[in-house]
């Protein structure tokens, strides 16, 4: 299932380590050719998938039911937690990790025209689980005859005010990225058309820690563009999600 980059995973994380502007790799080939339009031809569409939880701050649909789409989304959520892959992403990133099995966040994303996703920082503890740090984006794109007019680019920076590294969303290409406090990315405003979007399936892997050892932080905001009352927002988003999950008692991502 896995290309050939697997057999080279010594070089794969040279890369990774090397990574600007903060440690990710691109893996281009990701799987098998054939099992990747396998993989392609089971992502639901658009109206099969709810809006994603960022607000005001994205528009793109996702799904974390991975395994139940069809059989080569089931062998891809197996690969995934699988010892192998488990002891892949410890041998790219030099730490003990392992896949989230529920996708908590993950599974399926897809955006239509006029889809974004702001500049952001992940959230850093599993809501479920308040010993899983998290450590690693594992995205694959799965966008066929992709121009770069169509936009979508992951952008990648540590600092929301500069320059982004921009890096294609291409059918087949995976990015494993560290995720932590600076670790910013997103993608701008997409201009597609009729019956094009944006595809990926991301999944994130976890470091176990001790309870509490690690302030729990939400999704970090930085939006490029916006009005005074996006940016506010932005500004206070962490303050103002403690306080909704005081009120709801419910963790906010």
């Amino acid at each position: 299932m896995l290309g050939d980059w697997s057999k080279k995973v010594s070089i794969i994380a040279g890369e990774y380590a090397a990574g600007e502007p903060f440690p990710l790799v691109i893996i281009d080939d990701f799987l098998d050719e054939g099992f990747a339009g396998e993989l392609l031809a089971e992502f639901p569409p658009m109206d099969g998938m709810a809006r994603s939880n960022d607000y005001m701050f994205g528009d793109k649909r996702e799904r974390a039911t991975l395994a139940e789409a069809g059989p080569a989304s089931g062998r891809y959520h197996d690969r995934l937690m699988s010892a192998e892959f488990t002891d892949i992403i410890a041998a790219i990133t030099g730490r003990t990790l392992f896949m989230d099995p529920a996708f908590h966040g993950g599974g399926f994303h897809q955006s239509g025209d006029g889809g974004f996703l702001d500049t952001h920082v992940d959230f850093n503890i599993h809501p479920d689980h308040k010993d899983w740090l998290r450590v690693l984006n594992v995205l694959l794109y799965l966008n066929k005859d992709w121009p770069p007019g169509y936009g979508g680019a992951l952008l990648v920076r540590t600092d929301p005010k500069t320059e982004p590294r921009a890096i294609a969303p291409l059918f087949n290409r995976c990015v494993m990225m560290l995720t932590s406090d600076n670790t910013y990315h997103g993608f701008r405003k997409m201009s597609l058309p009729p019956g094009v979007t944006r595809k990926s399936i991301a999944g994130y892997a976890y470091e176990l820690i001790h309870e509490g050892s690690r302030k729990a932080r939400t999704t970090s905001w930085a939006p490029e563009e916006g009005g005074v009352v996006k940016q506010a927002l932005a500004r206070h988003w962490t303050t103002l999600a403690a306080a909704k999950d005081k009120i709801t008692g419910k963790k906010a991502e």
